[in-house]
């Protein structure tokens, strides 16, 4: 009997540690001498998580334009170029972060129409703990508005699996407290992990859950289109790249750490929330050095993630911004920032090549099943 690809979808709000974790699945399963695809996915073009998925060596293909439910015939594609130049065993997808209905949307699709081509494995949503203490009411307030919180807890209505990252920040008390809110809250999902996908710390379990399980059928969740919509249309998004050059050889983490953090300054004074800040410094013409920054609450620092990035003359950085603040106001705060750089660093220059900014347009899914049961394998619609 011919074994079909695995399709792993993992799913979260921005700032949860997706793309951390996508990455240690991939080399979990790598370790296992099973080949991966990965398929990102953004409303926009230029993900620093592609540059760093492609930094590692992996396979991938980049959707954007729109998330995965609004792209479906796309992402299909996508696999299918993947299949002819790396012929994965497992496909990992990781949609946008202000996305939810992905099991109707997607996963139901998937098993109906291309039941004979993927393994469906069930949903994980993976959840910053603080992020989520705000959400459930443990500890203070959420800083999102409530429509856009709507998306948020959505996400963990529809997840076969909660998976709380970054338990390593956390006390036991602080872990205790918050599974027990997620498991009252949302007594439906079938599991709940705890994981540190910085110190690979809980990821065996999780990985291995995921990797021989097959997504179950039901019926999906109940969700309100229209406040989906308002609230990711809450959400600003900007993308931008920049050349850096200097005549004398800088360091391009300390200029991301500049810029980053002029703009998290700028978001506090103005009372607006960072959902994830993301930043990747390239070398131009360089063999795979990379430094990668993360910004992904208020109430924390930028942090700098993967780097092996020597001293240079001549860079890219590339920045991807999603907030509850205006496009436009973003776009100000980082062109500013940037150029405040290049006036106080002597002989550096910072040429903005490209800013793509806008708020996300309305989720029109191309296909939503209200139900799905496993014998409809193979079915068309």
């Amino acid at each position: 009997m011919t074994m079909v690809p695995n399709y792993i979808m993992i799913g979260g709000f921005l700032g949860s540690g997706k793309s951390t974790s996508v990455l240690r699945l991939a080399e979990y399963l790598s370790q296992q001498g099973r080949r991966v695809g990965l398929i990102t996915n953004d409303q926009g073009v230029g993900l620093v998580d592609t540059e760093l998925v492609r930094w590692r060596g992996f396979a991938v293909e980049e959707i954007s334009g729109g998330c995965f439910c609004c792209r479906f015939d796309t992402l299909v594609e996508a696999a299918a170029n993947l299949a002819r130049e790396s012929a994965p065993d497992v496909f990992i997808a990781e949609p946008v972060g202000s996305c939810t209905d992905l099991v109707s949307s997607v996963t139901y699709p998937l098993r109906q129409i291309y039941g004979d081509t993927f393994a469906v494995a069930p949903l994980s949503v993976l959840v910053d703990p603080f992020r989520a203490m705000q959400m459930v009411g443990l500890e203070g307030e959420g800083c999102f508005s409530s429509k856009v919180e709507y998306i948020y807890l959505k996400q963990l209505e529809e997840a076969h699996a909660i998976v709380i990252n970054k338990r390593d920040l956390l006390t036991n008390e602080q872990l205790d407290r918050l599974s027990a809110a997620l498991w009252e809250r949302f007594p439906k999902m079938q599991r709940l992990f705890t994981v540190s996908a910085r110190t690979g710390d809980g990821l065996a379990d999780w990985f291995e859950w995921m990797t021989t399980s097959e997504q179950p059928g039901g019926d999906a969740m109940e969700l309100d289109y229209t406040l989906y919509a308002e609230g990711e249309a809450l959400l600003g998004w900007l993308n931008a790249t920049a050349r850096v050059r200097s005549s004398a050889k800088f360091d391009g983490a300390q200029v991301m750490r500049f810029v980053a953090r002029e703009i998290h300054s700028n978001l506090i004074e103005a009372g607006y929330e960072v959902a994830h800040l993301k930043m990747a410094f390239t070398r131009d013409g360089g063999d795979g050095e990379i430094a990668v920054l993360n910004l992904v609450r208020n109430d924390f620092d930028v942090e700098l993630g993967a780097s092996n990035l020597e001293p240079l003359t001549d860079g890219l950085l590339t920045i991807n911004i999603r907030a509850e603040a205006p496009p436009e106001w973003l776009e100000h705060v980082t062109v500013s920032a940037l150029e405040r750089r290049a006036q106080t660093y002597e002989s550096l220059s910072v040429d903005v090549q490209r800013v793509e900014r806008f708020r996300p347009a309305k989720p029109q899914p191309t296909h939503r099943l209200a139900s799905y049961t496993p014998a409809e394998a193979g079915a068309q619609t």
